[in-house]
């Protein structure tokens, strides 16, 4: 039988303190709650107080139930309170010396049978452990915030920690309506093992100019369906947090480049540049500790009138393929008001792509997302051709053929010569590099990267990829298409992966060699980033959505382009490939598809 808490300690108050003394408190459980002054307990009780009144407005928790969790709480000064509980959880900052003293102080004060617990996101578990005379009861429970909102709960145990401790932990989770997740003790866990380095990648593309900060976020937020953008988290997490954990995680995790943190970072807290906590981070709040972001000096002005002007002389597009990118792009284009060419390679091909197109407007109609006389108009709107001569009197092409250099130069070099002056050559390219295709024609200047998401009449994001020679005016012309068509479209260089798959695919690499380690199972790192981080998918789960093979196609790609040694494909994702265990489209990927 698992143990039963029935008194918990809570040491440190400050945001994550305050939310765990909630969560013990919600469930019945009475805690003491430790800080080392009247005004910090103080502030604590503050947090507290307006947390649960948030939830009462709300209609989350009812007067009554509040006051009874109120109750539950006994707010003392110095750790001599928790000589009688059944368990203490330390909360407080980030540094190890500290902790190391505070559990020095535990070990002496509670009573011989306590669990203490360390809250660390990113500390050892185990050099903490050492401070005590007890190492065997220690471990590590790791909320994350806000804790009576995450679900997620990362248990760490250390080579010392008893099963027992580890089982009445897990126990305790249970019963608190948490998921936990156990883990051993190494740098950064599951969860921020795997955030942080695509944190970090996320400011050195900002650092080097390579995309703004609100092109950015959008472009996870939109491309991954992420609850927030990568810059903005950080902000929230706090910019001196983020670089303490990062360079916890540089020096415990073996030196992996992936974690050292961006100057940036440290540039930015030695400036008090904190994020939301300060007022001011990576974007700029309407006071400390409010969410709102208000303009500031690197606020984008785009006016309603700049991209009006970049749509004169587009009224009419061809679209050239005949794939699935092809026939939601043509969709896109003639519902929003454009007329269309589609170029296939043959009448059969254009004959598929036409009931394809009219199949997914039916499905519109149907819905209650599109008009009958809406459908019938965006049909009309389009003309089928199997001849590239055909596009010779529009404004913008689109090009979605296969993914292969040689046959897009060849492509682009017909158009170059069918085209008139002044037309805009769009690649729908998501790897190659959009100035090798730009060079196969006379007019590179004229030439940009127009990344569609699939599928493309549903994902609001376009990445914008513009050469060395795309001129500022071919840029405007496709961030006025882009928004005509109702996409959000983000700026880039064209550098491999562009934004979205930059961050994305060494993010799923990382969770590869940690499962590849055996520290943990792909089943728990899915719980950990789905519940710990709110992302919508696992990282196993999306791999074998994606496909292995273009995984491992995408980041082959970023590790030659870069040269980053923390880009190397896993072992384990290359032998996957090699034998053939591709994802869902094969039956078994990461998991195995033909049992469900």
């Amino acid at each position: 039988m698992a143990r039963e808490f029935t008194s918990v300690g809570v040491v440190g108050l400050g945001t994550m303190g305050a939310g765990i003394v909630e969560v013990f408190a919600r469930n019945g459980i009475e805690v003491v709650a430790v800080e080392i002054s009247e005004t910090a307990v103080e502030r604590g009780r503050a947090t507290l107080t307006g947390s649960t009144d948030r939830a009462v407005a709300k209609g989350k928790l009812a007067p009554a139930d509040r006051d009874a969790l109120l109750a539950r709480v006994n707010w003392q000064v110095g750790l001599d309170a928790l000589h009688s509980v059944d368990l203490v959880i330390e909360a407080v900052p980030e540094h190890l010396d500290l902790k190391q003293r505070i559990f020095a102080e535990l070990d002496r004060v509670c009573k011989p049978e306590t669990i203490l617990a360390t809250n660390t996101s990113s500390l050892s578990v185990t050099e903490i452990s050492v401070a005590t005379t007890r190492p065997n009861q220690v471990i590590g429970i790791h909320f994350f915030n806000p804790a009576p909102v995450m679900k997620l709960v990362e248990i760490v145990r250390t080579v010392v920690t008893s099963a027992e401790v580890v089982a009445d932990v897990e126990a305790l989770c249970e019963r608190l309506g948490k998921v936990d997740v156990t883990i051993s003790d190494r740098a950064g866990f599951i969860a921020n093992a795997l955030l942080f380095g695509y944190l970090n990648h996320a400011v050195s593309m900002l650092e080097s100019r390579y995309a703004t900060r609100e092109d950015i976020d959008a472009a996870m937020k939109l491309g991954c369906g992420l609850p927030m953008g990568p810059l903005a988290l950080m902000d929230l997490i706090g910019l001196d947090t983020a670089y303490e954990i990062l360079d916890t995680m540089y020096r415990r995790g073996g030196r992996d480049r992936r974690h050292a943190p961006v100057p940036l970072i440290k540039q930015m807290v030695t400036a008090g540049l904190l994020g939301r906590k300060s007022g001011r981070g990576f974007y700029t709040y309407e006071r400390p500790g409010s969410p709102v972001v208000v303009p500031d000096e690197q606020t984008p002005v785009t006016t309603e009138s700049a991209l009006a002007d970049g749509t004169h002389g587009i009224a009419k597009v061809g679209v050239v393929g005949s794939g699935t990118m092809a026939t939601g792009i043509i969709e896109v284009f003639a519902k929003a008001g454009y007329e269309v060419v589609s170029v296939t390679r043959g009448a059969e091909k254009s004959a598929k792509v036409f009931e394809a197109v009219k199949t997914s407007l039916n499905k519109g109609v149907v819905r209650g997302k599109l008009g009958e006389a809406d459908r019938d108009a965006a049909l009309g709107r389009i003309t089928w051709s199997a001849t590239l001569e055909h596009l010779a009197d529009v404004d913008l092409v689109v090009e979605a053929v296969v993914e292969e250099l040689s046959v897009k130069k060849a492509l682009f070099a017909s158009l170059d010569e069918i085209c008139k002056p002044g037309v805009v050559l769009a690649t729908t390219t998501s790897s190659l590099p959009v100035i090798e295709v730009a060079m196969a024609t006379q007019r590179p200047a004229d030439v940009v990267g127009l990344h569609f998401f699939n599928p493309a009449p549903i994902m609001p994001l376009v990445e914008i990829v513009q050469t060395i020679r795309t001129s500022a005016e071919t840029t405007t012309t496709a961030k006025a298409v882009c928004a005509k068509l109702g996409k959000t479209g983000v700026v880039c260089g064209d550098r491999s992966g562009f934004i979205v798959n930059a961050l994305l695919f060494p993010y799923l690499n990382d969770a590869v060699k940690m499962l590849e380690a055996s520290y943990s199972t792909a089943d728990d790192i899915d719980h950990a980033m789905k519940l710990g981080c709110g992302y919508p998918m696992g990282p196993f789960e999306l791999l074998d959505v994606v496909g292995l093979d273009v995984s491992l196609a995408i980041q082959r790609e970023l590790y030659l382009e870069l040269r980053e040694p923390g880009f190397a494909p896993a072992p384990l994702l290359e032998h996957l490939v090699t034998a053939g265990y591709l994802g869902r489209k094969t039956g078994r990927g990461f998991r195995d598809h033909t049992r469900r």
